[in-house]
């Protein structure tokens, strides 16, 4: 088990950690009953940080922020040393999460995706846990919170005795709705990305290789070239470039401070 402070990714604060003990943080939060926020970023994530410095900061004030993607992880070694043998990827995390959440008896709540997508996902995991509990499910409303909104979706979370939040909004949406809502809830929350859509068979996973070899993006380009072309094309060299500028010292990728005010609208 390997849980470290966080490090300093092109200004976004990474933790560096493995499965096991991403996993036993949200447990112990769970079983704990209180609040903690967690997302697992690719260079895509990251990048939402370091061009946009409000939602930067409001990433640097996440409990756990594990390395998505391979080329995160190899840049925590490269420019701090940490050893990290394997990513913490968000679909395969939320599966390890389960499983102690399935053996533990704690409630799961999913919030997000689509109607369709959730009925496709239930199911799934009901095959892959038995034992899971499955507090409630909430598709996404596709548009922003309306006031009081945000109050009675938490309401509705711990009415349903829920110890675990799964948000499948997208990127960065789910990480502002899990900034916003962790002030309201005495649970973790972990905005799992695509686990939703790849749990119910919805998305097909790269071959192994390719995994391991940082190569996802060009799988799931090819999937979706016209929807994720900006996101794998131009985002991916800028996010090369300011990794050599970091290691160099030609930037410096200053981190801000962790954010504390509540956003005023998000994504629902």
């Amino acid at each position: 088990m390997t849980s470290g402070r966080k490090r300093n990714v092109l200004g976004v604060l990474v933790d560096a950690t493995d499965y096991a003990a991403a996993t036993e943080q949200v447990v112990a939060a769970a079983q704990e009953r209180r609040p903690l926020a967690l997302t697992a970023l690719a260079v895509h994530g990251v990048m939402t940080g370091v061009l946009d410095r409000a939602h930067n900061a409001r990433l640097n004030s996440f409990d756990v922020v594990t390395p998505d993607g391979q080329p995160v992880r190899w840049a925590l070694n490269l420019l701090h040393g940490v050893g990290l043998t394997d990513r913490v990827y968000g679909p395969t995390l939320t599966l390890h999460v389960l499983s102690r959440f399935a053996d533990e008896g704690l409630p799961v709540y999913l919030y997000g995706s689509t109607e369709e997508t959730l009925s496709r996902l239930i199911p799934a995991l009901e095959r892959m846990f038995p034992a899971l509990k499955i507090a409630g499910v909430e598709p996404s409303k596709f548009r922003a919170v309306r006031p009081g909104e945000d109050v009675e979706i938490a309401d509705r979370i711990k009415a349903s005795g829920a110890r675990l939040v799964l948000v499948g909004l997208g990127c960065p949406r789910q990480e502002v709705f899990a900034y916003a809502m962790r002030p309201l809830l005495d649970m973790p929350l972990m905005a799992v990305g695509a686990a939703f859509d790849y749990h119910a068979g919805l998305l097909r996973k790269p071959p192994p290789w390719m995994q391991r070899a940082g190569l996802e993006w060009l799988w799931r380009l090819g999937l979706e070239p016209k929807r994720l072309w900006h996101r794998y094309l131009v985002l991916n060299p800028a996010y090369l470039s300011r990794l050599f500028g970091q290691k160099t010292g030609l930037w410096k990728a200053t981190p801000p401070a962790p954010a504390t005010e509540r956003p005023a609208g998000f994504a629902v």
